[in-house]
């Protein structure tokens, strides 16, 4: 990949979870250890290198009402001007809900004017405080409504999210995929390995966050969200690594359930990527995975700089 770099905005009304969802990516923090953040204070700049040369300028903005009048009036070119996209942060249990969407509706006419090409992910977060079975229904309708605001004139994605659960690295996952070159690629590469390793799935990380990258699927698989489920997890296990001065750098996993067997390797594939193979074949052998993934280390070299 070449040398690439993306303005991120990260925007949102005070206390919306903005800092809290950024810290748990990209700082490896516990979704209980974020309770302990301060607010943030006017624009937090953060360079995130992700993948090698895709470098990710990240702009933290502090939700406060006078921060926003800033935001929009005296820094208004400097804040959106050449904004590659826009998350934006709503906290489902605000009881502000009329200023929200108006504020929002300042920020994109803000990045309309300076930025009409950037792309807009809108977060409907702390979708944990709504009762589980009427968080579809909750969704939907502020869904609605966004993309009713925004009014097509610009690129609008939303998604519910928690930092209790997997939602969190689904929307991010999303969001990191849209702004990486050379996915299809990538993707046609792990469907061949797929193929030669008689492999039922295979799953691309980036190594630092555990965000999905990639994936190529031949087996059917029930469970839709169980990549960002994988992630969470992974990264927690490799955070313990940590802490117990441990280097993560592979692992085999082997069960058997209702007589039917499955294997899940993980091992580093890059210096920015880790690859997770599931097999449930009894006749395809560690030893030949292993060595197939020394194969794909070299033809995906160009791809994962």
């Amino acid at each position: 990949m070449s040398s690439d770099s993306k303005k991120v905005l990260l925007m949102g009304r005070s206390g919306s979870g903005k800092t809290s969802m950024r810290s748990i990516i990209f700082a490896d923090y516990l979704a209980r250890d974020t309770m302990r953040l301060s607010p943030t204070i006017d624009v937090e700049y953060s360079h995130v290198r992700f993948l090698g040369n895709l470098h990710l300028h990240l702009w933290d903005c502090g939700g406060q009402d006078d921060f926003y009048r800033n935001y929009l009036e005296t820094m208004r070119d400097h804040i959106f001007r050449s904004v590659e996209l826009l998350i934006y942060v709503f906290d489902v249990d605000s009881n502000e809900e009329a200023s929200d969407f108006a504020q929002f509706a300042e920020v994109l006419e803000a990045l309309e004017q300076h930025s009409p090409d950037a792309r807009v992910y809108v977060l409907v977060h702390k979708m944990d405080l709504v009762r589980e079975e009427l968080q579809e229904q909750v969704f939907q309708e502020r869904e609605a409504s966004i993309v009713t605001l925004a009014g097509g004139r610009l690129r609008v994605s939303c998604f519910q999210t928690s930092i209790w659960d997997e939602t969190l690295y689904r929307a991010w996952s999303q969001i990191v995929y849209s702004l990486v070159p050379n996915t299809a690629m990538i993707e046609a590469q792990l469907h061949d390995f797929c193929d030669q390793c008689k492999a039922d799935e295979v799953v691309l990380f980036e190594s630092t966050t555990f965000l999905v990258i990639a994936h190529a699927t031949v087996a059917p698989h029930a469970d839709a969200h169980r990549f960002e489920k994988i992630s969470n997890i992974t990264k927690q296990f490799k955070l313990s690594c940590r802490k117990a001065q441990a280097r993560f750098e592979s692992m085999l996993l082997s069960q058997k359930y209702s007589n039917h067997h499955f294997s899940v390797l993980f091992a580093i594939l890059s210096k920015n990527t880790t690859i997770m193979v599931v097999t449930s074949d009894p006749l395809v052998y560690h030893a030949s995975v292993l060595s197939n993934l020394t194969a794909l280390r070299g033809t995906m070299t160009n791809l994962l700089k």
